[in-house]
């Protein structure tokens, strides 16, 4: 309690792995901390306006609460070997593990769901600046996942909760909480993993979060958990300096682990394991979803502006063209057919008779070679053009990545007399 009225805040944050810059010339990251259960985690020791910083929006770092990027730890326990696995983050807006996923399972194919449309939008955004071309990010209700029985190798369920861990962080939180609140995000709680966990593979894992204290949202879970068919609990080897509870549900003495602000430099927070050990179902799905590979026209025009990368698919959607690895072509045809999709692969742009159009996601991704040239603006320029302001660019004419400190920003496109400034509208800085 002493810990919440005293209102100390931590701010800590995630490096992006393929996004790489100099920390030493950043005027707020060149002193951080390291998070010891997370190797990209950092604690900084004020909290800036990350709005202003350019990086922020390129996807080079995430700020993330410390306590959430266990999940890092957690992975390198139970799956260290990633290549090649298919994974879920069920309830993922606004994206903070689903970025963490992405960069550690970086040879596999991610799926991110979020099932309020706006939250969705969130999603998008923060996945799409992240630069990840394995990641599907849709929009379903949990039920909908029994369309893939046994798909995934690894689910992450941090569910809606109460809040109570994050009193500190988020007063209003306080005033929001109640006994029924509890009891309905109990019932929720359970009710996303009975719908979703067949979607679980044998031999697989769950993941199961909550940012609660509460007895209801936390042990009486692990404890309906293990009464399902198949899920066994598994430990964690903790380090005794980081101050992790261990908690221990009454029925099943399945352990779970509890994150309190007075033992640890994060948010409350508690995260469990299990593996499914038992093969409860079928394992058939359709993956028979057609799509339309691009034209030889098409490829005529990208030809001439860039080389393909090696080992993807082009295909048409909706006037756009998307690259797909090839290597998940399976994968992603069967969560094409059964779930509603709204961001896959990468988007590289659309074509107008004999010119690209680039998408922004483009510029975006990590890939190192695409279309067109890139020039490096300093800060100030760049939060001008984070702004969407007019700016013009004395460099080479036509389409050009904006870029700071080496990293994407977006693109311009410089005519003679004038510069277009193509950065999204609605992820625009404003009132800054």
């Amino acid at each position: 309690m002493q810990v919440h009225e005293r209102g100390e805040q931590v701010t800590s944050l995630r490096m992006n792995p393929i996004k790489k810059f100099d920390l030493g010339q950043h005027r707020f990251l060149h002193k951080t901390t390291p998070i010891p259960w997370c190797r990209h985690g950092f604690y900084i020791q004020d909290r800036p306006s990350f709005v202003l910083d350019p990086l922020w929006h390129a996807g080079a770092y995430y700020v993330q609460e410390a306590s959430s990027m266990f999940v890092q730890f957690i992975l390198e326990q139970i799956m260290p070997t990633p290549n090649g696995k298919v994974v879920l983050d069920l309830c993922a807006a606004p994206g903070g593990k689903t970025t963490l996923l992405a960069s550690y399972f970086e040879n596999g194919l991610v799926v991110a769901n979020e099932t309020i449309k706006a939250r969705n939008s969130i999603l998008v955004e923060n996945v799409t600046k992240w630069g990840s071309d394995k990641v599907i990010v849709t929009q379903n209700d949990p039920a909908h996942f029994k369309a893939l029985p046994q798909f995934f190798d690894l689910m992450l369920v941090d569910a809606p909760c109460s809040g109570s861990g994050l009193f500190r962080k988020d007063p209003a939180a306080i005033e929001e909480w109640s006994q029924e609140a509890v009891l309905h995000c109990s019932n929720r709680q359970l009710r996303i993993l009975e719908d979703s966990l067949p979607a679980l593979n044998e031999g697989g894992y769950l993941i199961y979060s909550t940012c609660s204290y509460s007895f209801e949202e936390d042990e009486k879970i692990m404890d309906a958990i293990a009464s399902m068919d198949g899920m066994q609990n598994i430990s964690l080897p903790l380090t005794v300096e980081w101050n992790v509870v261990p908690t221990e549900s009454p029925l099943h003495k399945a352990t779970g682990y509890r994150f309190y602000p007075d033992k640890v430099k994060g948010e409350g927070f508690f995260i469990t394991v299990f593996q499914k050990k038992a093969d409860t179902q079928n394992r058939y799905f359709s993956a028979d979803f057609k799509w339309d590979l691009i034209n030889k026209q098409a490829q005529s025009v990208l030809a001439t502006h860039f080389q393909f990368p090696e080992h993807y698919l082009y295909i048409n959607h909706q006037n756009t063209i998307i690259a797909i690895p090839v290597f998940l072509e399976e994968g992603i045809r069967a969560v094409l057919k059964n779930l509603y999709v709204k961001k896959v692969g990468v988007e590289i742009g659309t074509i107008k008779g004999k010119d690209l159009i680039p998408a922004h996601a483009l510029a975006m991704s990590h890939w190192l070679h695409i279309p067109f040239g890139r020039f490096e603006v300093d800060e100030a320029t760049a939060l001008q053009y984070l702004r969407r302001s007019d700016l013009f660019f004395d460099c080479a004419k036509g389409w050009q990545a904006v870029c700071f400190q080496n990293i994407r920003l977006g693109w311009a496109k410089i005519l003679p007399n004038r510069t277009n400034n193509y950065y999204p509208t609605h992820w625009r800085i404003l009132n800054y």
